[in-house]
């Protein structure tokens, strides 16, 4: 069985597990980490600097205008980074999930350029977050986490309940990201996997005052 399938992986998602390519060796694995990295919708940290970049006109942020773009600039190798867990397999997948309108994009432009975003999946209430990218080369600082915070707008807009991010790093702990026991991630993805809920109309502005606790500057 292709563990990449689509159904295979509705089917791991809705019990805690995501996938991983061991990119030294093409393997694929299966994580469920214990705890779980989970960012709460209610608890975004926003520094006066990136509230600065939401409200500007700079960006102009859509959703899944151009999938496959984001999660091919997300497993695209980085310097002073190994390989990417993203491959070609990948892309496929959930490419696929993303047709059947369970997988979703973020995305942050700039004068017309792709600058950066994110991708995941959606069960239900819950979304997981896979993976996000910046291109500050190309005028996208801070690009990704533009694309965060209007994900997390409209996530709280909708109805969802949980964004789970799976692992803890520096860089979400800033953003407001926390762990939680794996039982206790587990009882939310139970709760909200089968609740159905529509992705809805995108959001033509955000306020950042609006969405949760102010960080550092």
């Amino acid at each position: 069985m292709d563990q990449l399938e689509p159904d295979t992986l509705l089917a791991a998602y809705a019990e805690g597990y995501f996938p991983m390519c061991d990119p030294t060796n093409g393997q694929i694995d299966w994580y469920n980490p214990d705890p779980r990295c989970v960012l709460p919708l209610d608890g975004l940290k926003i520094s006066s600097s990136l509230a600065r970049r939401v409200r500007s006109n700079r960006f102009q942020v859509l959703t899944d205008t151009h999938f496959e773009e984001v999660i091919r600039a997300c497993g695209a190798r980085r310097v002073g980074q190994e390989d990417s867990w993203i491959d070609e397999r990948f892309i496929q997948a959930y490419g696929e999930l993303h047709r059947r309108g369970l997988a979703h994009s973020v995305e942050t432009w700039r004068d017309g350029q792709l600058v950066g975003g994110l991708y995941g999946v959606r069960l239900g209430r819950v979304f997981m977050g896979e993976s996000m990218f910046s291109r500050p080369e190309q005028g996208g600082t801070d690009a990704s986490k533009v694309a965060l915070v209007w994900l997390v707008h409209h996530l709280r807009r909708i109805g969802a309940a949980v964004l789970d991010v799976q692992f803890i790093s520096d860089h979400m702990a800033t953003l407001g990201a926390i762990e939680i026991p794996r039982e206790q991630y587990l009882r939310a993805l139970v709760a909200g996997r089968d609740q159905p809920l529509s992705w809805g109309d995108w959001p033509e502005e955000v306020d950042p005052s609006s969405l949760g606790e102010p960080g550092h500057a």
